[in-house]
C-alpha cells in the first residue's frame, strides 16, 4: 500500500491511498485508519478484486448475508465511512458494486476483497469525530450523532 496526503485545511486531511495486488481491502483500511488515527472520515473508490464478499444485512437474523464474488471483479463504486467503534479502534462502514466479466454486478456491505491489480482510494477526513455505536434492537453498529 501506498498513501500520500494531498490536502490539509482546518484540521481536514484527505489521503490517497493505493493498495496493492494480493492486500486484503478492508483490513488494510481499517490499519491505515488507525496509524493515521482517523476517527471520522468519508471516502470512495475504484478498481479491482480478485474476489471479494459483499453482505446483505438481514434485519431479522440481525447478521450480514454473505455473497461470494469468486472470479475478477471490477470495483465499479465503493463508498463508505469511518467513525470509532465501541471499542475505540476505527470502524469502516462501506458498500461497493461489483462488476461482473458478463456485465452483471454484485453489490452490498464489502465485507473483505482481495485487490488485483489495484484499488484506488481517496478518503477525506471530517473536521469532528465520529462514533459508531451497537444498537442492540438492530443487531449492528450504526453512527451515533448523539456520542
Amino acid at each position: 500500500m501506498k498513501s500520500r496526503l494531498v490536502n490539509e485545511i482546518s484540521g481536514q486531511r484527505t489521503f490517497v491511498i493505493v493498495l496493492d495486488p494480493g492486500e486484503e481491502a478492508f483490513a488494510a483500511l481499517t490499519d491505515f485508519a488507525a496509524d493515521r488515527k482517523v476517527d471520522g472520515a468519508s471516502l470512495t473508490a475504484i478498481g479491482a478484486f480478485e474476489r471479494a464478499t459483499v453482505g446483505w444485512f438481514d434485519p431479522d437474523a440481525k447478521t450480514y448475508r454473505r455473497i461470494p464474488v469468486d472470479e475478477q471483479c471490477e470495483v465499479l463504486s465503493a463508498i463508505g465511512d469511518v467513525a470509532l467503534g465501541d471499542d475505540g479502534k476505527p470502524s469502516l462502514h462501506v458498500h461497493a458494486v461489483l462488476g461482473l466479466s458478463d456485465g452483471t454486478t454484485r453489490g452490498g456491505h464489502l465485507l473483505d476483497g482481495i485487490v488485483r491489480p489495484t484499488l484506488e482510494v481517496t478518503l477525506v477526513e471530517a473536521p469532528g469525530h465520529l462514533r459508531r455505536s451497537k444498537r442492540p434492537g438492530l443487531g449492528v453498529a450504526l453512527i451515533d450523532l448523539d456520542a
